[in-house]
Parts: structure tokens; C-alpha cells; sequence
């Protein structure tokens, strides 16, 4: 259980640091934000990809996994930061996508 635990709060972090790298990346090009903005994102992208290698198991199935948290998190990102409630639709592909990745998680096998 402890291992579930921590590879989720992994995940988690993980899926911080490529929604913070990619939105400044979003707010320097696409909304005219300052160009000091890509030093910040390019960091934050850096420890993402560093994090990424930090998860137990074949990459194909962490990232395949890691995939379903990201996208729960980037629709709690779109509703606490960008102030847009997910819809209906939205949340039941994340849903979706979360329950896809509890069955990978289940079935996978020990590293």
C-alpha cells in the first residue's frame, strides 16, 4: 500500500511539473506573456522529464499510466488556475481514463 502511495504522489508531482512548464510555455506564446517566462518553463519541464524517470516499472506502462493522472490533473488546473468548471463530459473521460489506469496498476506485473 505504501508503494501505491508514494507512486502516487509521484505521479502527481510529476503531472504539476509538466502542467506548470507547458502553461507558461501557453501564457508566453499564446497570450503575449513576458519572454522571461520560458527560463521558468524550461525548468519545470526539465524536472518533469527528471521525474519521469524516478517511477518503478517499464516506461511504456508508467507512462501509459502516469497519462490518466495528468489528465485529472490538468482538469483541476483548468477549474483552480484558469477558473473554467470542467463539464460533465470532461470529468467522465477522466473518469475514464483514472479507471484505465487502476486496472494497468492491478494487473501490472512486480518489478
Amino acid at each position: 500500500m505504501i508503494v501505491v502511495l508514494k507512486t502516487t504522489a509521484l505521479f502527481v508531482v510529476t503531472a504539476l511539473a509538466e502542467i506548470v512548464g507547458c502553461y507558461l510555455v501557453f501564457r508566453w506564446l499564446r497570450n503575449d506573456g513576458p519572454m522571461w517566462l520560458a527560463a521558468p518553463a524550461m525548468a519545470s519541464l526539465a524536472v518533469f522529464a527528471w521525474l519521469l524517470t524516478l517511477h518503478p516499472g517499464a516506461a511504456g506502462r508508467t507512462y501509459a499510466a502516469y497519462g490518466a493522472v495528468y489528465v485529472a490533473s490538468a482538469l483541476l488546473w483548468l477549474w483552480w488556475v484558469e477558473g473554467q468548471r470542467p463539464t460533465t463530459t470532461d470529468l467522465i473521460g477522466a473518469g475514464l481514463a483514472v479507471t484505465g489506469m487502476m486496472i494497468m496498476v492491478a494487473g501490472r506485473p512486480a518489478v
